[in-house]
């Protein structure tokens, strides 16, 4: 594959996995554009990005590590939820955050994860299990399910539970999920985008958004319409079929990130 097509291919991922690290979408495409400029202007570099997606990764990671981007005059930093993950990313330790998010959001195998982070391959199980009990130090929290399959519903209610959190309801379509909010708050929100009546999840969530900021997860089989580039890109978004791992992740570093406090 040329570096282009590698590139083109990889890049909403890059992205995806750059925000959740920064906590911006500002601040992590900064990092995306310096790394991508410094393919260009490394002719070995851009031969290891074509040959491989952990050599793309592991140049965004050096970039994140060792330099200071400054973002363009005028970037919005974000919503509330935004700027509370700028304040919060201090007091967990970066290189095991970036080992969660590599093996569970990106789904890279351990020993690519450890080429990524320039460690041995033992250490990225330590790694992660440090970033999980920094994270899973939070606050339980109210979790409202939008989906409209009953088997990845009841899935998601388990999984939610296990965590200690508490499901305040599940809803199949935009209507239910906007009733349900007004009659409970939630702190968190697991959404689909295609819900049972044709409706949408996206338009459901900002509806929800409307009462106010709340970290939002979504789980769907239609990434590609959510990192268009056309609209702001959600920061926690999760590819079906999922792993539960993948899901556990997202949720942790959502209320990481967000306050986990119901709206009033």
């Amino acid at each position: 594959m040329s570096v282009s097509d590698q590139i083109s291919v990889q890049l909403p991922y890059l992205r995806r996995y750059a925000r959740a690290l920064t906590g911006s979408q500002q601040s992590g495409d900064a990092y995306v554009r310096a790394t991508l400029e410094a393919a260009l202007a490394d002719q070995s570099l851009r031969a290891d990005i074509a040959r491989s997606r952990a050599a793309l990764y592991g140049a965004f990671t050096r970039i994140w590590a060792t330099s200071h981007v400054d973002e363009p005059v005028g970037a919005d930093h974000g919503d509330l939820h935004e700027q509370a993950a700028q304040t919060r990313l201090a007091t967990i330790a970066p290189t095991h955050r970036q080992a969660l998010l590599l093996t569970t959001v990106e789904e890279f195998s351990r020993e690519d994860c450890a080429d990524i982070l320039d460690v041995e391959t033992g250490e990225v199980d330590t790694l992660v299990r440090q970033a999980i009990e920094e994270i899973e130090s939070e606050s339980t929290t109210d979790v409202l399910i939008i989906e409209d399959e009953p088997l990845i519903s009841m899935q998601l209610e388990g999984l939610v539970s296990e965590l200690g959190h508490n499901v305040v309801g599940t809803a199949a379509t935009r209507s239910q999920a906007l009733e349900l909010f007004r009659n409970n708050p939630a702190g968190l929100v697991l959404a689909d985008i295609q819900l049972a009546d044709g409706s949408s999840g996206i338009d459901a969530v900002e509806d929800l958004l409307k009462f106010g900021d709340v970290p939002v997860i979504f789980i769907t089989a239609y990434p590609e319409r959510l990192l268009t580039g056309e609209r702001p890109e959600p920061t926690y978004l999760v590819t079906k079929p999922f792993q539960e791992a993948t899901v556990r992740a997202a949720i942790s570093q959502a209320l990481f990130f967000g306050s986990s406090r119901p709206l009033m």
